[in-house]
């Protein structure tokens, strides 16, 4: 396998926060060196939810993860697996609930925060964190750019053809301090900010971008239900495929079949949803 694409998943951030703060995504679209839409979450707009989602392209009433209570080994085909049986290398610098959905479960930090299997037929590189003790005191979210520069570290070390970036920074700061102040606005800039070298650095690296989040966040910091505050967020594509018109409303279960197709993977029968790009 020769293509290779990354996959980041910015927590919690809602679609007008997208296109109104992050100042270096933005300029790529006016550019014409990236392409967005908007992008809708199924419901219950969870995160681990919309984790199993985003991987196994169907809705969370399929395959049964109700929650962040309800996490557990999902036994449908994904972007890993499905990668992993076309020869291809993974990597993963997510949350935890990632490798207890698509690797094993329980998730035990002393066997799991940190692997190296080269014969996994799920995720070969793991850098997970747990944010264990997690509260509106305490976001015990790591640093963005220590995350990022993981990721660099695995797909330059291992030539990794697919790799996922999931942070929770945002989503913990929406939770705490909702969305208009200046807490938040300079969350979102400080992040554009750290990813923005990245950018350019993978894509030098001949890897396809998507940046986008698994859900968006009310006024009121909240989500899990229905509204395009808690649904909808923004779908920033770097590559050559060409997607629709910008107006189109895309869809969270687009996801996989979209990366498989980019990858030159065959799109298991069990994704439902055609991709977005061509």
């Amino acid at each position: 396998m020769n293509a290779k694409l990354l996959l980041l998943i910015i927590d919690g951030v809602p679609w007008c926060n997208w296109r109104s703060l992050f100042g270096n995504l933005e300029a790529w679209v006016d550019s014409n060196d990236a392409q967005v839409w908007k992008i809708r979450a199924p419901l219950p707009s969870t995160s681990a939810s919309c984790y199993a989602s985003i991987h196994t392209g169907v809705p969370p009433v399929v395959h049964g993860s109700t929650g962040n209570n309800n996490v557990f080994k999902i036994e449908l085909p994904d972007i890993f697996s499905e990668t992993r049986k076309a020869g291809g290398i993974t990597a993963a610098v997510t949350h935890s609930y990632w490798s207890e959905f698509f690797n094993r479960a329980p998730f035990n930090p002393l066997r799991d925060i940190e692997y190296d299997e080269p014969q996994s037929n799920s995720i070969n590189h793991g850098r997970f964190h747990t944010m264990t003790g997690y509260g509106l005191l305490n976001q015990m979210t790591p640093c963005d750019a220590d995350l990022f520069a993981t990721l660099s570290l695995l797909i330059e070390r291992h030539q990794v053809n697919y790799g996922i970036l999931h942070t929770c920074t945002l989503d913990s700061m929406g939770h705490r301090f909702k969305h208009e102040c200046e807490a938040m606005d300079d969350a979102c800039f400080l992040l554009d900010e750290q990813l923005a070298p990245y950018i350019t650095r993978w894509r030098n690296e001949g890897y396809e971008i998507m940046v986008t989040a698994d859900h968006g966040q009310s006024a009121r910091g909240h989500h899990g239900g229905r509204g395009e505050d808690q649904q909808d967020a923004a779908m920033y594509y770097f590559g050559s495929g060409q997607g629709p018109s910008s107006d189109t409303v895309l869809s969270l279960l687009q996801i996989a079949p979209t990366v498989l197709y980019r990858l030159g993977v065959k799109v298991p029968d069990t994704m439902l949803e055609k991709g977005f790009l061509n």
